[in-house]
């Protein structure tokens, strides 16, 4: 078993995180990007401006949409961090969401520095905002009282960017120990198998993972969600399933594209 050190969350959390092909030719091109970084920011696969769109299907039928977007990188408190967007739309009967979740990380050490949640589902609303300080392992939820956290930390969205970045050997177990909130942890990756599958955006030799969280929803130890990253460097995420008390929950990457940089804050 490998210690390292994250967690992502429960049913919307884990729909939106739960969602690449970085093209060589893009002008957001890894090449491209590195040379207008700093020297402290962490060698991460994507770019400012990917977007990739997923189809959401309950069961065999199809029920909305999602996306998971590099919307830029912005300072936060003095430091530079990516900041990614996930929203997911759509439903099913009375199954309706429409949800918003926002990240910022430090882009020398990919630790969540800010976490927003905007969540409408079945009817009810939340709001969340979660200011993180890495460096005195603290956060703080709507400027309340602080709270104790974590080295390195990470939230719901940076977790499954994050996890882009290890390298992942099939039949392994990874504990990771960095969600901001202590009582979340460990969140297990066990790497289950190698398989290739076709997608609406094509097809692609994947590696399979399976995580569980200290959590109810579609990462619970009962969900016995499967997540498939593209076998490579770039990890992109281009399908997930799990299962539900009403049934089965999958997403499918529909499509990528890419964005010029002074465009993608829009």
């Amino acid at each position: 078993m490998h210690a390292l050190a994250g967690a992502p969350s429960r049913v919307a959390r884990a729909l939106v995180g739960a969602l690449a092909v970085v093209v060589a030719s893009s002008p957001l091109s890894l090449k491209a990007q590195a040379s207008t970084l700093p020297e402290d920011a962490v060698a991460v696969p994507w770019s400012v401006g990917e977007r990739l769109r997923y189809d959401v299907r309950f069961g065999f039928i199809k029920a909305g949409s999602a996306e998971m977007r590099v919307m830029g990188i912005e300072p936060v408190r003095g430091r530079l961090a990516w900041h990614g967007r996930f929203t997911v739309h759509g439903g099913y009967l009375a199954l309706r969401v429409d949800d918003v979740l926002e990240t910022w990380m430090d882009i020398a050490t990919l630790s969540s520095l800010r976490f927003e949640q905007d969540f409408k589902e079945i009817g009810r609303e939340r709001q969340k905002t979660f200011e993180i300080f890495p460096d005195r392992q603290a956060y703080l939820q709507h400027g309340k009282t602080e709270k104790p956290s974590v080295a390195n930390p990470l939230d719901d969205g940076s977790f499954l960017y994050f996890i882009r970045t290890v390298p992942l050997v099939v039949g392994e177990t990874y504990e990771f120990d960095r969600y901001f909130i202590p009582d979340r942890n460990p969140v297990k990756i066990r790497v289950l198998r190698r398989e290739t599958v076709s997608v609406p955006a094509g097809t692609f030799a994947c590696i399979v993972l399976q995580p569980i969280i200290k959590a109810k929803g579609i990462f619970s130890e009962n969900g016995q969600a499967e997540i498939w990253l593209t076998d490579d460097a770039k990890r992109i995420m281009v399908q997930m399933k799990s299962k539900l008390a009403f049934g089965s929950l999958n997403l499918y990457l529909r499509s990528v594209s890419f964005t010029a940089a002074s465009e993608a804050t829009k």
